[in-house]
Parts: structure tokens; C-alpha cells; sequence
């Protein structure tokens, strides 16, 4: 995917009063497996995986409002690894408790659509929808991440308010300019500072899934992630 910057449909929020979205993608390495011109014999050799922090965006189509680039490698060098698709219920709908002990009633929709709502005592607090990219939300200090495969991640705390360069989790750094009213960007850079991607926000939160580092851009400036 190209390194340049992606805009996304707006999600809805009642919570914070952002919401918004960002995904990095990553390319894989493909194995060969050459054969012999010999009967009977093969000589079959593999390549092995390239690194690289993503998601399945398009934080990633061409939506409006946002936009993410995808990283090309992994600071941290570890391998992408693709765990199991959550359960899906008879209804497609499922239930997880966040962080901070409210639920989140997440449906799947199919084709990697899926929307989550945001629960405290039956009262529905925040909405959050992935389609063609990941979402993310700060909800007053608890981010919440929801990816193109409707898993959905939360976590307390780590937060650093932009403007400013910032180390993450997973070996990454963030480069966080204010470009406007409730418009920021951040920059995520590589361990040889390279860009590697980029989150933009436009008076909505933005939220991507980077080789299972979950990382949120508020629209108030606020960067947090979290393995």
C-alpha cells in the first residue's frame, strides 16, 4: 500500500466527542518454492516472512474525514503474527467487557464490517464502526481500538498530549503536530526515523492496529498505545 495519507469515513460518537479511524497495512513476503527440471527430484526453498507492523486497512478505502498510511517494517523486528478470528455468535453479535468494566456489543455486519457499541448500565455511551479501516476512540483516558476483524482492545493510561515526539509501545515513534482546531498528525516513525505511516485526525479520534500494536490518535492531540 502507498505511503501516502488515506482519508476515512467518519464514525459515530457520542463519548469524548471524537471518534476516528486509521489503519496500517502490511505487506507480506511471499515463499518460492523452485523445482527441478529433473524427474522425480525438487529442491523446494522458502523465503522467510518479511516484518512489518499493520493492519488490514485502508486506515485504509478512501474515506473522508481520516487517514493512515501503512508502516513497511516492524522497529522492533518481531514477525506479524494473525491470531484466530474471535467467535461469532448465532446473531453475529457478541459481548466484551472494556478496561474500565463497561461492555462493548459488538456485530458483525460481514465484509469486515463491524460496529460496536459502548455500554455503561444499558446506557449506550459511544459508537464505534470499522469499514474499509480500523477504528479507535479516547474515551475519557480509556482508548479503545476496534479492528477490521472485530477484535476490539482497551487499556488505561500511557497517553502523551501532543505537540511532540513520543516513544511507544512495540518500538514505534510518534512525531504529533497540530494542524489545526481539533486537527492533529501524527507521524509514526521506524527506528532509523523514517516515516512509516502516517494518522491524521479531523475533529474526530483515530485508531489503527499496527502489527498488534494498538495505537490511538485523539482530536485533541492525546497519543497512547498499547501491545
Amino acid at each position: 500500500m502507498p505511503l501516502s495519507t488515506i482519508r476515512r469515513a467518519t464514525a459515530t460518537r457520542t463519548l469524548a466527542g471524537t471518534v476516528l479511524a486509521a489503519a496500517l497495512l502490511v505487506p507480506a513476503a511471499t515463499a518460492c518454492s523452485p523445482t527441478s527440471d529433473t524427474q522425480g527430484s525438487a529442491a523446494p526453498a522458502t523465503a522467510p516472512a518479511a516484518t512489518a507492523p499493520a493492519t488490514t486497512p485502508a486506515a485504509s478505502g478512501t474515506p473522508a474525514t481520516r487517514g493512515a498510511t501503512a508502516p513497511t517494517a516492524a522497529p522492533t523486528g518481531r514477525a506479524a503474527t494473525t491470531p484466530a478470528a474471535p467467535p461469532k455468535t448465532a446473531s453475529g453479535v457478541r459481548t466484551e467487557t472494556l478496561v474500565d468494566g463497561s461492555t462493548a456489543e459488538i456485530k458483525d455486519l460481514g465484509n469486515m464490517h463491524y460496529v460496536a457499541r459502548i455500554l455503561n448500565k444499558g446506557q449506550v455511551l459511544a459508537t464505534m464502526e470499522t469499514k474499509e479501516h480500523d477504528d479507535g476512540l479516547d474515551a475519557n483516558g480509556m482508548f479503545v481500538m476496534l479492528s477490521l476483524d472485530g477484535r476490539i482492545h482497551s487499556w488505561m493510561g500511557g497517553s502523551h498530549q501532543g505537540p511532540g515526539t513520543f516513544k511507544l509501545a512495540g518500538g514505534w515513534t510518534a512525531k504529533v503536530t497540530k494542524l489545526g482546531e481539533l486537527r492533529y498528525r501524527a507521524e509514526i516513525l521506524g527506528n532509523d526515523n523514517a516515516v512509516y505511516g502516517t494518522l491524521e485526525t479531523d475533529q474526530h479520534d483515530v485508531g489503527v492496529d499496527a502489527n498488534g500494536i494498538s495505537i490511538v490518535l485523539s482530536a485533541g492531540g492525546e497519543i497512547s498505545a498499547h501491545a
